[in-house]
């Protein structure tokens, strides 16, 4: 269900094509992988048994694309673009005489995705033979691949290209792009103007316009150090880390909430400091090698009296939490570590393998075993040291209360669950002498509606209990272990000959309950259902006896009588199977109970999210105690279990004989397979989203898929040039950004010229510069900044920006609510949190310009720059316009603009009755809805 939303936008934009004349064109990525993952899944499990490859029932066959297209005796069961028209929807809906599945119908939400995938044109993989080319179910191996894709070969500093116009180039950056464009006939740009320049790099760097002062001085600095000045100026501004952690945040799949998690506190209380981090780590410079390794495995580190990098980890930790299921939090881990920092689609191996790329699905599941292997704390660790003030003392003081509701409850329904699971003793004894010999141990415990349900796992705990008493020689189980041995068919002739033995004088010494042998003996149970019974009434008889005696004042700690103190041992005991541990005891709770113990856990949490003086916490993983020993989930069922694959790295990024992971759950392993030097991928990737972001055209155009799928880059040396380059000086991302602005190829102007667009339309070549719309925080920030109030406090905790009264915090700083993320935020092509993003997308829409018109929060902004000084107290109105074009665009006027603000105040009071608002205010709202304003050049 997560990505059917997201989907049915794809279904919406197709919606026009004629449904008569569909075209199976070759399906886009995120189509493969809706159709993997969300629907080859629903055809597999429900219909492949009865339409696969051994049966084909109505001549229909759903395993393989060419057979599915091609229909069933009664017709097309997939009409691309129609599903009303595919018998298959009509089969799951149950709206004609054939109904499938026959057991029962589908859900309705897998009912949905079907309808969505088909509306969509049914994007389906293409069928290959197993002997075909590399391709589409048929991938190279992984040998092959790091031969034949580029991706996958090393990175080596490649030779910088000699150019005829060499003048031209500031670094040897240019020369890789003049390179291209010579051999394509095409020139770069003349240079841009340098008030253009600095916008340009002022928005690139740290998300924020120049102010006129700032252009002035650089228009009139003639030093041929005025521009690397600039840059590096720019690069130690605290805004700096502000302005690129935000680009980050879209990679690491940034939220402040959980997604639906039911009746659970729905807000992560400490995601700001993972935030926080990324912002230092930014502003610092740390080495990206190191910045990987933190964000994986911060715990398995010397971090010595700063612990801060434990914050690192909400990398890992700040994903959905898809109603708190464990299988689906791994996949989204995998996801944004192996997308996120090396490009690969490596959730696409879940349920079967990749079917592109070189990626077994025992290589997910080795991946799989790490992130299973590690645990979230009971209680985030601090970060840092908490001041010792009033406000923090009432804060631990209102904390410790709540935490206690929450334990006095959960020990008032523990106390009374091990009462209800006492009373059916005989029930699970009786349970076990007819259970199937050898059945494993339950590994989900059974939600129960009702207390008379027998539970899963007190089942096994009586299992195991009873397996013990066998190794210890119990008393109390002795005749059960042995009557137990007696066949049943031969239970009602064997059995007496025990009893009477037992009651012989000669067996007088046995060391044997002296009650249940005595009980045995009178009763002579004929067989072993009955011995279960029995053992239950006695049993139940001494929790009688035993509630009685706490009557007394004091109350005994045990029963004086040796005999029964041994049996009540066995329902009291530290060892007993009704004797549960917090946690397990919490599962088995009813809904009731288990609801009524979520509100008040959820109370505790509320007010860690929401209290100021709650002390920031680190989002950490920690090695669970024992590694999980992974193995492969049949077709991505949980209950289905392969064969079991070790801890290790990928296949395809490995050389050799590869080794499992050695530390604990493998993640500080993971981490440094990652960011090491030999490993293809990780500076690709990362060099490749920075020139995405500073040149709005990456040099692979799919940020975050390096696989076989993949276009070729644009400018493969240079990738590799600038890969290499940036891991020999130190992974720092500063230098890079100092290496592409001082360039030639940035400074471009960014004009149209007719020559170049006739061969290089999409300017892929880079004649030019690129001209981009203010992402969201830019614009947000911008209206601040021109408005003389944006807040430049560092770090903290989300605040609401959009709601009034308005915060002047920085955009990076909003309070993102994945589960109902407002509507700015998707007008503006906010990066979706639910999953990690290799970048945005660019639409214009009407609802961008009618925010520029109607948003309280842009009114709010028009009247505040009004309000400034050097705007209110201007009494002549060209000096006034002359102020506001200082003030938004960091230039003076032309007198056509001048004449344009003059006609314009002279209309305006016509509107007033419309906007309420003043000439001036309706002058400067006009100003900031313009492209100079809203576009970097």
């Amino acid at each position: 269900m997560n990505c059917l939303p997201r989907f049915l936008l794809l279904v919406v934009s197709g919606a026009a094509l004629a449904h008569g004349s569909w075209c199976l064109a070759e399906p886009t990525a995120e189509q493969l992988d809706f159709f993997e993952k969300k629907v080859r899944p629903i055809l597999v499990e429900r219909c492949q048994k009865c339409h696969g490859a051994e049966k084909q029932e109505s001549g229909l066959r759903l395993d393989r694309r060419e057979m599915a297209f091609k229909g069933s005796d009664s017709g097309q069961a997939i009409v691309p673009g129609d599903p009303d028209k595919s018998l298959l929807i009509e089969a799951v809906r149950y709206q004609g005489d054939i109904q499938m599945p026959p057991a029962g119908k589908l859900p309705d939400e897998e009912i949905a995705l079907l309808v969505a995938w088909i509306k969509s044109g049914a994007p389906w993989p293409g069928s290959l033979p197993a002997d075909g080319p590399p391709g589409p179910g048929n991938p190279p191996s992984a040998q092959d691949a790091q031969t034949t894709h580029w991706a996958y070969r090393p990175v080596v500093r490649q030779a910088v290209p000699t150019v005829k116009a060499a003048e031209w180039c500031q670094n040897s950056l240019d020369r890789f792009i003049l390179h291209e464009l010579e051999g394509r006939g095409l020139s770069p740009s003349p240079p841009v103007d340098r008030r253009t320049l600095l916008r340009r790099a002022s928005y690139d760097l740290i998300g924020l316009p120049p102010t006129a002062a700032e252009v002035e001085a650089f228009e009139h600095d003639s030093s041929p150090a005025a521009w690397p000045r600039v840059v590096d100026r720019l690069l130690a501004s605290p805004q700096y880390g502000e302005r690129w952690a935000r680009h980050w945040l879209d990679v690491a799949r940034y939220a402040d909430t959980k997604g639906y998690v039911f009746n659970q506190e729905m807000r992560y209380p400490f995601s700001y400091t993972y935030r926080d981090y990324v912002i230092r780590a930014m502003n610092a410079d740390l080495p990206y090698d190191r910045f990987i390794v933190e964000q994986i495995a911060a715990d398995q580190l010397a971090l010595g009296d700063d612990n801060r990098p434990l914050a690192a980890l909400g990398f890992l930790t700040l994903g959905r939490r898809f109603m708190n299921n464990t299988h689906d939090i791994i996949d989204d881990r995998i996801d944004v570590v192996s997308r996120g920092l090396m490009g690969l689609t490596v959730t696409c191996a879940r349920c079967h393998d990749h079917k592109f790329d070189p990626i077994p699905t025992a290589d997910y599941y080795s991946l799989y075993g790490v992130f299973a292997s590690s645990q979230e704390p009971a209680e985030e660790p601090l970060v840092g040291v908490p001041e010792e003030t009033t406000a923090y003392a009432q804060f631990k003081q209102e904390l410790a209360a709540r935490h206690k509701a929450v334990d006095d409850y959960q020990l008032e329904q523990q106390a009374v669950l091990a009462g209800q699971l006492r009373s059916r003793t005989g029930d699970y004894l009786a349970y076990l002498t007819h259970e199937r010999p050898g059945a494993p141990p339950s590994e989900e415990p059974m939600l129960s509606l009702s207390s008379d349900d027998l539970r899963r796992p007190v089942i096994d705990r009586w299992r195991q209990y009873l397996k013990q008493t066998v190794a210890n020689g119990h008393q109390v189980f002795m005749a059960w272990h042995a009557l137990a041995a007696i066949p049943s068919a031969e239970f009602a002739q064997q059995a007496p000959a025990a009893y009477d033995r037992w009651s012989s004088a000669e067996q007088a010494g046995q060391p044997m309950n002296a009650i249940i042998k005595q009980t045995l003996v009178e009763r002579r149970p004929a067989t072993m259902m009955d011995v279960a019974r029995l053992y239950g009434e006695v049993l139940a008889g001494i929790e009688k006896e035993w509630s009685e005696a706490r009557k007394a004042a004091p109350p005994p700690e045990r029963l004086a009588d040796a005999a029964k103190e041994e049996l009540r041992q066995v329902l009291y005991g530290a060892d007993a199977p009704v004797t549960l541990p917090p946690e397990l005891a919490r599962k088995l709770f009813n809904r009731e109970v288990r609801d009524h113990l979520t509100g008040l856990q959820r109370r505790v949490e509320e007010w860690i999210a929401t209290s100021p003086a709650s002390p920031p916490r680190a989002m950490a993983l920690v090695d669970a105690p024992a590694p999980f020993e992974s193995y492969i989930f049949v077709r991505g069922n949980p209950a289905r279990h392969g064969e079991r694959v070790p801890r290790r790295f990928l296949q395809v990024l490995s050389h050799g004989q590869r080794e499992p992971f050695k530390h604990g759950s493998g993640r500080l392993d993971l981490a440094q397979a990652i960011a090491s030097r030999d490993n293809p991928l990780t500076a690709r990737v990362l060099v490749n989203r920075v020139w995405l972001h500073h040149f709005s055209s990456a040099l692979v155009n799919t940020p975050s898929d390096f696989g076989v799928r993949t276009d070729r880059p644009t400018h493969p040396e240079l990738l590799d040039w600038l890969a290499s380059a940036f891991m020999d000086e130190g992974w720092s991302l500063k230098r890079l950004h100092r290496l592409i602005l001082l360039s030639g190829t940035y400074q471009q102007a960014g004009i149209e010229r007719p020559d170049c667009v006739g061969v290089d339309p999409e300017n892929r070549l880079l004649w030019r510069m690129n001209r981009r719309r203010l992402d969201l925080e830019s614009m947000h920030d911008s209206y601040l900044a021109v408005a003389g109030r944006l807040d430049r406090t560092f770090a903290g905790r989300p605040v609401d920006i959009w709601a009034a009264p308005f915060s002047a915090r920085r955009g990076i700083y909003a309070y993102i609510d994945r589960q109902d993320l407002p509507g700015v935020f998707r007008v503006f092509d906010f990066a979706s949190p639910d999953s990690s993003n290799e970048s945005r997308p660019r639409t214009t829409v009407p609802q961008q310009a009618l925010f520029a018109m109607n948003s309280p929060f842009v009114i709010e902004q028009v009247r505040r720059i009004n309000a400034r000084p050097e705007v209110a107290n201007e009494a002549n109105g060209v000096r006034r316009v002359q102020a506001l074009y200082r003030i938004l665009f960091e230039r003076q006027p032309r007198e056509d603009e001048l004449e344009l603000a003059r006609r314009f105040l002279a209309a305006a009071p016509s509107f007033d009755e419309i906007s309420k608002l003043s000439p001036w205010e309706l002058y400067v709202q006009v100003l900031l809805s313009a492209n100079e304003f809203m576009f970097v050049d």
